[in-house]
């Protein structure tokens, strides 16, 4: 029967703390004499051998020690001094700081059938040290192919709209996808982000003729409407003044004097539409 990936996980970290805490009498023979005769060689060549058998890291590093081939137990050294045996040990410093990269732009077909080009920036660290040199052979790499994929694998599912307008939500599937498969190898994803979407010349081009179309039809509509609305208040005052004879007088009072006010030679004399409208019927 086959075994799930937790399974797998768990039974891979369970192997690696025996290893790590597993005691130095389970070393073979031949380790014991290599180390033996290292021991002799350090001290008929001291001092001048002391100054390999004395490693620093700083405290942003650790480093994992590799004797004969086999993880010393303790877990990872440092930060400061610490003593190694340069005949026989091997070191591998790791870096704990966050770390960043650039995902290459990624031509993606998107769920409507549209093709866009999207690049990232993946932010991460190494959460366990001894995994990441153990369990990987290059973690910073294979973070990157990985996110590379899940970038593909995830807009793939989305559409051109989706993807413009829910950046946050992308990025936040595409960090816990990641961090839940680079635990393994002792890497924590700490953030997404998508950097730009880039679209076909073409694309751009009918998406613009869209958007002008969109905008002019609105603003057909708007003027119409103020239309419509400028005609119902001129209704109205219409009606106002048709029930007041005297209004329609006060009426031309006041535009004789917003004429006179500009200060011009033209003189207005206002004909009352009543009496033109007697002579139109006769």
């Amino acid at each position: 029967m086959s075994r799930s990936g937790a399974e797998i996980d768990s039974c891979d970290q369970t192997q690696l703390q025996r290893v790590q805490n597993e005691p130095n009498q389970d070393l073979s023979c031949c380790t014991y004499v290599l180390w033996f005769f290292s021991i002799v060689i350090i001290g008929l060549t001291f001092p001048f051998t002391i100054w390999f058998c004395f490693k620093t890291v700083a405290e942003y590093e650790r480093a994992i020690i590799f004797r004969v081939g086999r993880l010393l137990p303790g877990g990872p050294k440092g930060p400061g001094l610490f003593f190694i045996i340069p005949c026989i040990d091997d070191i591998n410093v790791v870096d704990l700081r966050t770390l960043s990269f650039d995902v290459p732009p990624q031509e993606i077909l998107s769920k409507d059938s549209v093709t866009v080009t999207v690049d990232a920036v993946v932010y991460f660290r190494v959460s366990d040290p001894t995994m990441a040199i153990i369990n990987v052979e290059n973690y910073k790499r294979s973070t990157e192919l990985l996110a590379a994929t899940t970038l593909r694998n995830v807009l793939g599912t989305k559409t051109l709209a989706e993807v413009l307008s829910h950046r946050e939500e992308i990025s936040n599937t595409l960090q816990s996808l990641l961090d839940d498969a680079t635990d393994p190898w002792g890497v924590k994803v700490e953030r997404v982000e998508i950097k730009d979407v880039r679209l076909p010349k073409q694309m751009q081009r009918a998406m613009a003729a869209e958007a002008e179309a969109s905008r002019e039809a609105r603003a057909k509509v708007i003027a119409a409407e103020g239309e419509q609305n400028a005609s119902r208040a001129l209704k109205e005052a219409a009606d106002i003044i048709a029930e007041s004879p005297n209004a329609l007088q006060l009426r031309y009072l006041q535009t004789l004097n917003s004429i006179s006010a500009e200060k011009n030679s033209t003189i207005i004399f206002p004909l009352p539409i009543d009496i033109m409208a007697g002579f139109m019927k006769k």
